[in-house]
């Protein structure tokens, strides 16, 4: 089973939830009857055995439904208050198929209608729609100034889908949207106003720079880290999960008990948390993920001796974002491997095809994602695997970096 997730936004670039992009194997390419039931069955089953928190946390799921599926029980196999029925704009929305949304509405599942393309006036599920997806390609925000304004009167949730850039959220939010997904969110605003985090960087290098000598000092480390009480009560909060009954007494033997690979791992993630304190949490949370997707793609695959520098270009990728420059702005003083710069900056060199494929398994684009990970020596099916672990892992360090 191939599953993504991509962050649907309130008005204040908080989580509201997450859409789950899905397929159900190897043969399913796109939507089509059949294999639109054997999908959404397969992703509320696995949602039901695993545990919906680990794919969407605390927020809600948007789950896309055919008209075979809406019929069907397994809906209710999740609680109302952790799903979100997306209607697709292919369903024949017959008395039977209005019937049993009303029931499921009933039981305080709220309902969406996906791709809304109106008019709104004359669609029969309008009035049991809590909220109506306008996609910004299908439909641009133009065009359907007098249907937005009909559903906000009515109170509709009005969610704005393939957002891609900021002004593209500005304008939707000024409409009245009260949802947002998209990528805009992990792209640079240049023309915006960055905050200055030039003291914040300077700081960070000074440990990364030492990092990457021959032979790194502790005590250097330790002394850096100790001039700022901010990175040294999160060092040892992270070396207290990990070393149990052991007591760490000093920043030096912490340092000493995680390894210089790991401690380079932390400072970037604490550096780039800095970096995001005014942007959406998300936007750390996805180089989380891509951090940990990189690495395991790495490892399992053909590029097992640069799994590091897979990590770290991950971990990365979502920089130019947090500091609103170019790629290259963004990396100008941090000393990372020439690999790593080349796949952020220029899409070039040996982790270009490895960055390739998490943008591609992040949109569902997947047999694209499937056979760049062929070459890498990575099954669809580890891919699906490993995208999992993820999510779980940047859960659990989200919860330390921002507790």
């Amino acid at each position: 089973m191939f599953i993504a997730r991509q962050p649907i936004f309130n008005r204040m670039l908080n989580v509201y939830g997450y859409e789950l992009l899905f397929r159900a194997g190897h043969e399913s390419k796109a939507y089509d009857g059949t294999s639109d039931v054997q999908s959404t069955a397969t992703i509320i089953s696995g949602l039901f055995e695993s545990g919906i928190e680990e794919f969407v946390e605390n927020k809600r799921a948007f789950v896309n439904f055919d008209a075979n599926f809406i019929h069907m029980d397994f809906a209710e196999l999740i609680e109302p208050s952790q799903l979100v029925v997306e209607v697709l704009e292919t369903v024949n929305a017959d008395q039977n198929l209005i019937e049993r949304l009303e029931y499921m509405k009933s039981k305080g599942y709220k309902i969406a209608l996906d791709d809304f393309a109106g008019p709104y006036k004359d669609d029969p599920l309008i009035h049991l729609a809590d909220i109506i997806k306008f996609d910004m390609v299908a439909t641009p925000l133009g065009t359907i100034q007098s249907d937005v304004k009909l559903a906000l009167n009515h109170g509709k949730i009005l969610l704005a889908e393939k957002v891609e850039t900021e002004a593209e959220f500005q304008v939707a939010k000024e409409m009245g949207f009260h949802l947002f997904q998209g990528y805009f969110f992990s792209k640079p605003n240049i023309i915006g106003k960055s905050v200055d985090k030039t003291t914040t960087k300077i700081q960070y290098l000074r440990l990364l720079t030492e990092l990457k000598k021959i032979e790194p000092s502790y005590q250097i480390l330790a002394e850096i880290i100790e001039k700022d009480i901010k990175l040294a009560y999160r060092l040892m909060k992270v070396i207290s999960t990990r070393a149990g009954d052991d007591l760490v007494y000093s920043i030096k033997r912490a340092l000493t008990y995680m390894g210089l690979k790991e401690i380079e791992r932390w400072v970037s993630i604490m550096m780039l948390r800095d970096f995001s304190e005014h942007k959406p949490e998300e936007l750390m949370r996805l180089a989380l993920v891509r951090t940990k997707f990189s690495e395991l793609i790495a490892k399992n695959g053909h590029m097992r001796k640069i799994k590091h520098e897979a990590s770290m270009m991950g971990l990365f990728s979502t920089i130019d974002a947090m500091l609103d420059q170019s790629m290259s702005e963004a990396l100008e003083g941090i000393s990372l491997p020439k690999s790593v710069s080349d796949a952020l900056t220029l899409n070039q060199g040996i982790l270009a095809p490895v960055y390739n494929v998490i943008q591609n398994y992040e949109h569902g684009e997947w047999p694209t994602a499937e056979v760049l990970g062929q070459h890498l020596g990575i099954t669809g099916g580890d891919l699906s695997v490993n995208y999992r672990e993820s999510l779980i892992w940047a859960r659990e360090i989200t919860a330390m970096i921002y507790d």
